[in-house]
């Protein structure tokens, strides 16, 4: 596939508002509107919700990294001077912003620097990690507006953070700096500036290799399991075991036969 090929690109040619590219294991998808600090309209809705399928579909890509165009904006959210063109998704089933309202069957990454705002706060929530750089800054900042959260957030960021800490921000929608994302766990890994592209592509790079069958079933069981009460996601965890019983025999025999002894590849 050819490097960062374009999604919702318009016929007289302006620049593509979404970009796709397969690099290793991962698929990197980008939002490509830097000169709207690469705020979503219905356009780049759209065309990342293509992105999204084409990942699902892309039997060679482990994870998908979500970032944004330069390094000044991860998100900021809906297009608010083009509201309206997003106003036909508000009650579609994936989800306002392209795909939020749906579920990954495989890891994803947000990599993120400057402004990670609103809509685009909620995009990295619905992401399973969130790699920063130095400057990175979230906040609900559609709370002054009176714009409710559509995209998840209300329901991602307590099972992240916790209640109490989700309702400090969701009601006030006061800014949060990396210091304070990284103490409450928002912030997976901090970055140096510029850094946070390649952290996320090491990241994938390192869980590829490891098998991926076991991998994902974990990943399914700790996500289904969230919301139940602990017997029920303990059965969850157990019934998700015979499937993958013939990698783990296969990676215990190696380990058995000398592999991986101190840690070695981890």
């Amino acid at each position: 596939m050819a490097a960062f090929e374009g999604i919702g690109a318009d016929s007289d040619g302006v620049a593509a508002p979404v970009l796709y590219e397969r690099r290793g294991a991962a698929a990197i998808v980008t939002i490509n509107r830097p000169e709207r600090r690469n705020a979503v309209d219905g356009g780049t809705a759209a065309a990342l919700r293509e992105a999204f399928d084409r990942f699902i579909e892309d039997d060679g890509a482990l994870a998908m990294v979500l970032t944004g165009s330069g390094d000044q904006a991860f998100c900021a959210g809906a297009d608010l001077k083009n509201a309206a063109s997003l106003y036909p998704r508000l009650e579609i089933d994936e989800g306002p912003l392209g795909f939020t309202r749906l579920v990954s069957p495989k890891p994803t990454i947000a990599a993120i620097s400057g402004w990670a705002l609103a809509g685009g706060f909620e995009l990295a929530l619905w992401c399973d990690l969130r790699v920063c750089a130095e400057g990175t800054v979230f906040g609900f900042a559609e709370r002054r507006w009176g714009v409710p959260l559509i995209d998840g957030g209300t329901q991602r960021l307590p099972r992240i953070v916790g209640a109490g800490r989700a309702l400090d921000l969701v009601i006030s929608g006061r800014m949060v700096e990396l210091d304070e994302a990284c103490a409450i766990g928002l912030a997976t890994e901090r970055v140096p500036a510029g850094e946070h592209l390649n952290a996320a592509l090491a990241y994938c790079e390192r869980i590829a290799a490891f098998p991926r069958e076991t991998m994902l079933a974990d990943r399914a069981a700790l996500l289904a399991g969230l919301s139940r009460p602990l017997d029920e996601g303990l059965k969850l965890e157990a019934a998700s075991g015979p499937a993958t019983v013939n990698v783990a025999a296969s990676g215990a025999a190696r380990f058995a036969g000398g592999e991986g002894r101190g840690g070695e590849g981890i």
